[in-house]
């Protein structure tokens, strides 16, 4: 089984360039199945602000053949030295949305947890340029539902220019995460996921899009909040 990984680094200007040109891949790193290497943003940020583009913050979603892979990145290869001295998640795979070529192979639904049982959620996507514009309109209310929303325990998003983003989200039960994806919370303007989620049915932001479901099955290391 796969294994996944979420990671958050904030290593020398140097490293991130170098990473984010050089991303680690398989044919380097024993075990890696993918891995998409990302600035990070903070969540409902000014479009035209620093906080939308952190050059020294890194983001990674990886995929894994075992945890023993994971390990033996993080401690014998240059670039995973960096990644250690930051904050990442193992997760199991449980449910995908929609398809994107490096991940097309996942089923549908592999399993499922409990409502009250806690989850995470990343989200990726390959932009139509012509269509940011139309995605930071309906996106950005999404982005501060997601940061304000006293269900999720931790959510971040991320960017690659100049066609990939990323969400990851922790959720404290898989009954909230839904509730928010649906309209169905308890907050101010609940609706606003729902709402975004009709937009893009009507003409899609993206020419790849998925939205994958996890299970936390361990944190290591720290960064900020985590």
């Amino acid at each position: 089984m796969k294994i996944f990984t979420f990671h958050l680094v904030s290593p020398s200007i140097l490293t991130a360039v170098k990473t984010l040109i050089y991303p680690p891949c398989p044919q380097q790193v024993p075990g890696l199945v993918h891995a998409e290497c990302m600035n990070e943003m903070v969540l409902g940020s000014p479009i035209f602000s620093p906080k939308r583009l952190q050059i020294r913050r890194l983001a990674m979603f990886a995929a894994w053949e075992s945890q023993q892979a994971i390990d033996s990145f993080l401690d014998s290869t240059h670039i995973g030295e960096a990644f250690r001295t930051g904050w990442h998640i193992r997760m199991e795979f449980l449910r995908r949305w929609g398809t994107i070529e490096e991940f097309k192979e996942l089923p549908e639904v592999a399993g499922e947890v409990e409502p009250t049982a806690p989850v995470a959620a990343v989200t990726l996507a390959r932009m139509k340029l012509r269509e940011v514009p139309r995605f930071i309109r309906w996106g950005r209310p999404v982005e501060e539902l997601v940061r304000d929303h006293p269900g999720k325990t931790f959510a971040t998003a991320a960017m690659r220019l100049p066609r990939t983003v990323s969400t990851f989200s922790i959720w404290k039960t898989r009954k909230e995460m839904e509730e928010m994806t649906y309209g169905h919370s308890s907050v101010q303007r609940p609706e606003r996921h729902a709402v975004a989620m009709k937009e893009r049915e009507r003409k899609d932001f993206h020419f790849e899009f998925t939205t994958l479901r996890f299970k936390p099955i361990g944190e290591f290391g720290s960064l900020r909040e985590r």
